[in-house]
């Protein structure tokens, strides 16, 4: 079940022993489908993700289940291995299910959230997730949608939930993805988190400003600072909305990809997409952010 099988571990030792010989070598350039640790987690994901919850999964669920299976492979086969869902995404969870199913389960990464409330059974909630993803196993568990300044508070049963399915390895990694400054303040200072999900571009749209989501524009610098506080504290930091929910044009998404992580210093992105020429796109964008 854990992915990281011994063969995978000997072999990278070989090679990391390879290069260690070679000091000529120059260190392998960035790129969209490259791999990156997230933090502390020591989970590693490609810097591109693929998104299935545009406006909560509607946009991928349109493509219907074969559509939406050849969306999936054509972005596997172009690199892309990290894939995300959540259960607020509705039939989007059993659609990436089906499209990954016969590939090689340690050659991608899956992240899933968890919609926290007052009710509710967590380790429930947990199990639903993993039977409707139709996994063993999340590499990623993130807390959704946390937008009140006391969620680090409020949510430890969940948090206790995630802990517990990881020592049962049905969770490799946790995190929160959150909405709105409150929330976003305490993220640094939240030791329980290793990953956290923040939204992030250069014009503030659908970012984080006082009051979450209510299509007020977030403030770009204090989201900026929050994002690499968490990253000197050893999170990872993945990010979202880098095409403004679709309202960016070509040179705003290209502008958003090299701010996110040129001045955000983010790890990996992740983009929802309707078609390849999105996904060829986001590619050749992250690529020339890195370049």
């Amino acid at each position: 079940m854990n992915p990281y099988s011994r063969r995978t571990f000997i072999k990278a030792g070989v090679a990391a022993g390879a290069l260690a010989g070679v000091g000529t070598l120059k260190a392998e350039r960035a790129a969209a489908t490259g791999w990156v640790t997230l933090g502390k987690s020591n989970v590693q994901v490609t810097r591109l993700a693929f998104g299935t919850g545009t406006f909560s999964g509607q946009v991928q669920q349109a493509l219907g289940q074969d559509g939406f299976t050849r969306l999936v492979r054509y972005a596997y086969d172009r690199g892309i291995r990290f894939f995300e869902t959540a259960g607020s995404y509705g039939q989007s969870q059993q659609m990436l299910g089906i499209a990954l199913k016969g590939l090689p389960r340690d050659s991608y990464r899956l992240m899933s959230k968890v919609t926290t409330g007052t009710g509710g059974d967590p380790m429930k909630s947990l199990e639903d997730l993993r039977r409707n993803s139709m996994t063993d196993y999340f590499d990623i568990m993130l807390l959704h949608w946390q937008h009140e300044a006391n969620w680090p508070t409020d949510t430890l049963r969940w948090q206790d939930a995630i802990l517990e399915a990881q020592h049962k390895q049905m969770i490799l990694s946790h995190g929160a993805s959150v909405h709105g400054l409150p929330a976003l303040r305490e993220v640094p200072g939240t030791r329980w988190l290793e990953i956290a999900m923040i939204r992030m571009n250069h014009k503030g749209t659908v970012m984080d400003a006082e009051i979450p989501d209510t299509g007020e524009p977030g403030n770009v610098p204090e989201v900026v600072d929050y994002t690499k506080q968490a990253k000197a504290r050893g999170m990872g930091v993945i990010s979202m909305k880098l095409i403004g929910e679709g309202r960016f044009n070509h040179e705003d998404r290209q502008k958003a990809m090299r701010f996110a992580f040129r001045n955000a210093g983010v790890d990996c992105v992740t983009v929802g997409y309707k078609n390849t020429s999105e996904i060829d796109e986001a590619i050749d964008n992250l690529n020339l952010a890195l370049s």
